[in-house]
């Protein structure tokens, strides 16, 4: 069942958005050569905290951490680790967080200092993508022009979406229906109306699209080993187009 958002859920969804950017920029601004994954995540809880919100993925299906935090080749769910960045790194940071009731939730991939000319080609595509499905998730359109919209970006450019992770609804819950495949025909599955709210999120790799579960049963990593990008944002469809919760700026990727 595709819960449709009022116009009071969405603005409170978009304060809740807002504190995830806020968060996010946070942690950008402390991401460099040598900081560890658990630093960067107290750095987010206790931002958090600090403005009334909690993050959504603590303590979520057993989750122990504020942020998703994927270096490299893991590609999502990462659990904040001692590992320390290192100059060239992609680091995925994935967030969710709850405020008065609603929640907002996104994700960027993010450089550590110097990174390769293919690594900044696979995040420039990967926003792109993001790009391309949100433009899509207008009044009328199907679900799938959201889905086929990512991955001819993706594609085109010689990469591959992970086809077992999802996009999904989102707002009194942290994932609600529909789920929004990254790839597909165009003009299928429900058609989109005001009120709905959905995260758009391409999940790209350089090399294949197969992926792996580690064992700790919650990062998955590119069976290939090549790097993993992620972007993901919040999106209200609304009669003027598409509206984005969680604010778009570039200094987040």
């Amino acid at each position: 069942m595709i819960i449709r958002k009022s116009q009071q859920e969405i603005e409170g969804m978009a304060r809740a958005g807002e504190l995830v950017y806020e968060t996010l920029q946070l942690v950008a601004d402390q991401l460099e050569p040598g900081v560890t994954m658990l630093e960067l995540d107290r750095i987010a809880d206790e931002h958090i905290a600090s403005k009334g919100g909690y993050p959504t993925s603590k303590g979520y299906k057993g989750f122990p951490a504020a942020l998703c935090i994927s270096p490299n080749s893991m590609v999502v769910h990462g659990i904040p680790s001692a590992y320390a960045a290192q100059e060239g790194d992609l680091i995925s940071v994935d967030l969710g967080v709850t405020l008065d009731g609603l929640v907002a939730d996104s994700a960027v991939t993010l450089p550590v200092g110097e990174i390769s000319p293919e690594a900044q080609r696979l995040l420039d595509v990967c926003r792109e993508a993001l790009g391309a499905g949100i433009d899509q998730a207008r009044v009328g359109n199907r679900l799938s022009d959201i889905s086929h919209a990512v991955q001819v970006v993706v594609e085109a450019a010689g990469f591959s979406v992970v086809r077992s992770l999802v996009g999904h609804g989102v707002g009194r819950s942290y994932h609600e229906d529909p789920q929004i495949p990254n790839y597909g025909p165009p003009g299928k599955g429900v058609r989109l109306e005001e009120g709905m709210v959905l995260a758009v999120e391409p999940v790209v790799t350089a090399g294949r699209h197969d992926v792996r579960l580690a064992d700790d049963h919650w990062a998955i990593y590119s069976s290939d080993g090549s790097l993993a990008a992620h972007f993901e944002f919040t999106i209200a469809v609304t009669a003027d187009g598409p509206r984005i919760l969680t604010p778009w700026h570039e200094t987040t990727g």
